[in-house]
């Protein structure tokens, strides 16, 4: 079956599927998907090594220099007995180890990407908000006698000449 050309579906002629997909991918939507992707993959990385090399270590020197990404518990003794000094020494070791340090920075991420997130999107709202022009007054009404569309300050309706309260 050839794809890229049109397929007779219960007696009437539909695109292929690779013409169907092609019109897919090429939509601008996907391709920004896609770009947003990257971006965000690349940002995270940035993010991940803001946390760990910048702000943890002054958090853990605060701490008595603790090292966050080495807070770790022991579950199960691997070949060699602890204790271990570092997370590497245990894995090395091959013990079962419960890193919640790792959890920690983990989460401290996340907060920092929730954050530029939420102050990218406020800053996306705010300048939509100034984009949208504010609704222009009325100058005109209907004229409750006949309908007819007159001047808002009209006393007076110029096609059945009824008097209008001042509204």
């Amino acid at each position: 079956m050839d794809f890229n050309n049109f397929i007779k579906v219960n007696g009437t002629l539909e695109y292929g599927i690779g013409d169907e997909f092609k019109k897919f991918a090429m939509r601008g939507n996907v391709v920004d998907m896609a770009v947003g992707i990257i971006i965000g993959a690349a940002f995270g990385t940035i993010v991940k090594s803001l946390v760990a090399d910048i702000i943890m270590p002054p958090i853990g020197l605060l701490l008595g220099n603790v090292d966050f990404s080495n807070l770790f518990i022991v579950l199960k003794e691997g070949a060699t007995a602890g204790p271990f000094a570092v997370l590497a020494d245990a894995q090395k070791a091959g013990a079962v180890t419960l890193n919640y340090g790792l959890f920690v920075n983990t989460i401290i991420s996340f907060l920092i990407v929730a954050f530029a997130i939420f102050l990218l999107i406020r800053g996306l709202n705010k300048m939509k908000r100034e984009e949208e022009a504010p609704e222009e007054e009325p100058t005109t009404k209907d004229c409750p006698h006949c309908l007819s569309t007159i001047p808002i300050a009209a006393t007076r309706c110029a096609f059945c000449t009824s008097e209008l309260s001042a509204t």
